[in-house]
């Protein structure tokens, strides 16, 4: 039976490669057991619970591989349930990989008919789509183009087979265009391009089916969905014989005129997170209380970074003038971990002298930087960051020997050891002026009380997408 993700604790995400190994393991060690079969029989099942009750036909997409066999078995199995089922299908059968080549004589020889195009102004109770799966290597266009938009302008229920066709499964890009699903129906496991990227907004409600494959029986990869928080997400509960010393002082530095905002809000965050006590490093000399939060303490910026807090965190509203410049040269040799978020990341993207003392760093270093940010750090395009957010994570933790969160819709937690985490949480809501601020105020926090580096960064982003989640 198909499983919610959510369900699931850090269930690890499969790249296509992967996938393509488990299916030839499985076919080597099972060759009388079709795991096209279970698929098929997966998709009848779920779709015969999401085909509206009108009657109407299930217009099924079959494409020229194992995808579209999956589809081939589902409809054969939903017309003996008594539904009317299209099935559009232009492959030549004789050029069909074995699997979807006998899942397509079993249809014919079922009755069952193959159509070459849609049928204009017929309406139905559900599209199935079994066009392309993780095995897309292209953008789409042609008459799978056609067919994605014509699906796309029905009014009825969206199932994907596995991801929907025109999405990237290993990063989650539109391929050309892509069928915006309401229900995705993902075998064997999960994969990245589902979670980051476009993937969420064509995706629609996520069933993952094992297939009833062991999951000891799979490869060990680097990646997990953050569906929720573990045990090492979680800090000690505080005994009743507490003071605020034993729960980290963290600094914060930025604030420059104009933007004081920034620390503001990352500062309350803090407090808000656990902090036993925060104090603000702000440039702007104007500002020496918080009104709001006066349990915020502030400092001249230069005398902060030499007092060698719990835990620093450097860049909301830093700014990037010459005394910012010498700051960040002075955070970067502080004995604690640091966050460097904001303008932190801006002036480490332009100084070459900069970014190699981050690198030899050997208390924990961790990035919380945008698309935008990441790009310059990496001398590379926006775009190019986001046509593949897992690797441009990767290549910062890397580069910067750091704990590195790519924020964005899916944002990517790479460790310096290769792991690499995307939330499931978060949302829409967190694209908002202050947003990156109050994680850097959540992290600082959770880093200062003593957790791990990077189990302080996935529980900062997870605990920050969720608060978003709830709105």
């Amino acid at each position: 039976m198909p499983i919610a993700p959510r369900a699931l604790v850090s269930p690890p995400l499969f790249m296509a490669a992967d996938c393509r190994a488990i299916d030839r393991h499985w076919a080597a060690a099972h060759p009388t057991t079709s795991l096209m079969e279970r698929a098929g029989t997966a998709t009848a099942e779920l779709a015969g619970t999401l085909a509206s009750e009108s009657g109407e036909s299930v217009l099924i997409l079959a494409g020229p591989g194992n995808n579209g066999g999956d589809a081939l078995v589902a409809a054969r199995l939903l017309a003996t349930q008594g539904f009317r089922v299209v099935v559009v299908n232009r492959a030549d059968p004789a050029h069909l990989p074995p699997d979807a080549a006998r899942a397509w004589a079993a249809w014919r020889e079922s009755g069952g008919t193959i159509l070459a195009d849609i049928p204009p102004s017929q309406r139905y109770s559900l599209v199935i789509d079994g066009l392309f799966g993780v095995g897309l290597q292209r953008d789409i266009g042609g008459e799978e183009a056609r067919w994605i938009e014509a699906a796309n302008g029905l009014n009825c229920p969206k199932l994907a087979l596995d991801v929907p066709s025109g999405l990237d499964s290993d990063n989650g890009r539109v391929r050309g265009c892509a069928l915006r699903a309401d229900h995705t129906l993902t075998f064997l496991g999960l994969k990245p391009g589902l979670f980051t990227a476009d993937g969420p907004d064509y995706a629609g409600q996520l069933h993952l089916d094992t297939l009833g494959i062991d999951a000891a029986a799979l490869p060990v990869t680097p990646g997990i969905a953050l569906t929720q928080l573990e045990s090492r997400h979680h800090l000690p509960a505080r005994r009743q014989n507490s003071h605020k010393g034993l729960f980290g002082h963290v600094g914060i530095v930025g604030g420059a005129s104009g933007m004081v905002g920034a620390c503001l809000i990352a500062g309350r965050a803090a407090l808000q997170q656990g902090a036993g006590s925060v104090t603000l490093a702000v440039l702007d000399e104007r500002v020496v209380v918080d009104y709001l939060e006066p349990r915020l303490m502030f400092a001249v910026p230069e005398n902060l970074v030499d007092a060698q807090p719990s835990v620093l965190a450097i860049g909301p509203g830093l700014g990037q003038q010459p005394r910012a410049h010498a700051l960040l040269e002075t955070a970067l040799a502080a004995p604690c971990p640091l966050v460097l978020d904001a303008d932190a990341l801006n002036l480490l993207a332009g100084d070459v002298g900069l970014a190699k003392q981050a690198a030899r760093r050997t208390h924990p270093t961790l990035l919380t930087p945008h698309p935008g940010e990441a790009a310059r750090l990496l001398g590379a395009s926006s775009a190019g960051i986001q046509a593949n957010r897992i690797k441009a994570a990767q290549r910062l933790s890397t580069q910067y020997h750091a704990h590195v969160a790519l924020k964005g819709a899916g944002t990517i937690i790479a460790h310096p050891d290769g792991r690499y985490a995307i939330s499931t949480s978060g949302g829409p809501w967190l694209a908002q002026a202050g947003s990156g601020d109050r994680l850097t105020g959540m992290l600082a926090a959770l880093l200062g009380q003593g957790m791990d580096a990077g189990n302080a960064l996935e529980a900062a982003v997870w605990l920050h997408g969720e608060t978003a989640s709830e709105r």
